[in-house]
């Protein structure tokens, strides 16, 4: 793979092994919460997204476990823990 691949070519390199339970969850009640915005606009996988309604959702697939939304949001927002050995990301040469 050329060194000019685009993030999205590289991302592609990396194995997401299924988790048994989300690693990652919006605290019940914070879906509307402005912290969360930063993990809208941070996340490097892009995970969280804004409906019409104002609420971010969160979609785990494909989660980099790098740790940007709980710095961005707070543990006040998001129940964030490490998946279990041998699942999630694993992460390929390139």
């Amino acid at each position: 793979m050329s060194e000019n691949a685009g993030l999205k070519a590289k991302l592609g390199l990396d194995v997401f092994k299924p988790l048994g339970k989300p690693h990652i969850r919006i605290r019940p009640g914070m879906e509307k919460d402005s912290r969360l915005k930063a993990a809208v606009t941070g996340c490097p996988a892009g995970l969280y997204t804004e409906n019409e309604k104002g609420e971010v959702t969160l979609a785990i697939d494909g989660c980099l476990e790098c740790g940007t939304c709980r710095i961005a949001c707070g543990t006040d927002v998001l129940d964030w823990n490490y998946p279990q050995g041998g699942e999630g990301v694993q992460f390929r040469f390139g």
